[in-house]
């Protein structure tokens, strides 16, 4: 991060989840299937739970996007009773995309898609791994293949406290043509952990809106900061959404919103106001 990142970021970023009008059933079946977890605030529109210190938000947003395993939570779970009792929770009205089983890789590992179409890999094993329990896992397939790396050293040079701990790299006997391309990789962004991988298998699916991550931000100059390096080669889009040059969403906002939402005088006209912008500008916001 250059210069013009002063007041740093200094809040962890999150996933936002885009659901069909079931936010809140989500949000409480995720806090019956993860321990040490809660909901801690509610509106119409948004449901936010923790789950081990970890915050996500769930959005009552329609029916435009859907979850893809473009990008999946990499689940740390502490033993083999507890994954097979949070797989056989996920996988109810779900489906395996890899059964739950021994890999070369991993002790125990599976891939789920839930009853609301969002995808978990679970694993028990801890070496190398970060204390943290959700790792956004980011595939690269289709147009993408190939530029995990490059995906990497893109966001690492835009947020602060990043850095690559963990690269692994498909063999020479890789039959895809993979060879050199990631097959696992995690670096921090922010301090926060994420995971990235290649893959040369064409799927029907790639980056969309149904998981953005959120950046909440403390002042213009960093809402102007994240927007122009994000934007770069990307799109803009609507109530501080854009996409990046991956088709990655992403909400730059500013930390102030959910005071400005909170006050029941002014959140009707802080909505119109935001309703109208693509970058957030929080001035506007606060006279509104």
């Amino acid at each position: 991060m250059d210069n013009q990142s002063v007041n740093t970021l200094n809040k962890p970023i999150y996933p936002c989840l885009w659901f069909d009008g079931n936010a809140k059933e989500a949000a409480e079946f995720y806090c019956t299937v993860f321990s040490d977890s809660k909901l801690v605030d509610e509106t119409p529109m948004v449901v936010t739970f923790m789950s081990a210190g970890q915050k996500f938000m769930c959005l009552n947003a329609g029916p435009a996007f859907k979850f893809t395993p473009a990008i999946s939570f990499y689940t740390i779970v502490r033993n083999e009773a507890e994954i097979q009792d949070v797989w056989d929770r996920l996988i109810e009205n779900g489906r395996a995309l890899m059964p739950l089983d021994s890999y070369p890789w991993s002790k125990k590992y599976g891939w789920v898609q839930d009853k609301f179409g969002l995808t978990w890999q679970l694993t028990i094993d801890k070496h190398e791994m970060p204390e943290q329990r959700f790792v956004p896992a980011l595939m690269f397939s289709g147009t993408n293949f190939g530029k995990a790396e490059e995906a990497i050293n893109f966001y690492g040079n835009i947020f602060e406290n990043s850095g690559i701990k963990l690269v692994s790299r498909y063999g020479a006997d890789d039959s895809n043509g993979q060879e050199g391309k990631i097959n696992h990789a995690q670096f921090e962004l922010n301090g926060q952990v994420f995971a990235a991988m290649d893959s040369a298998i064409v799927h029907e699916f790639d980056f969309n809106e149904a998981v953005s991550f959120v950046v909440e931000c403390v002042d213009q100059a960093q809402i102007d900061y994240f927007w122009e390096r994000l934007t770069a080669g990307g799109k803009e889009s609507q109530c501080g959404w854009l996409k990046d040059k991956y088709g990655v969403s992403w909400q730059i906002v500013p930390e102030i919103l959910s005071e400005l939402m909170a006050d029941p005088d002014r959140s009707v006209r802080v909505v119109q106001a935001f309703m109208k912008m693509k970058k957030f500008d929080i001035e506007k916001l606060i006279n509104a």
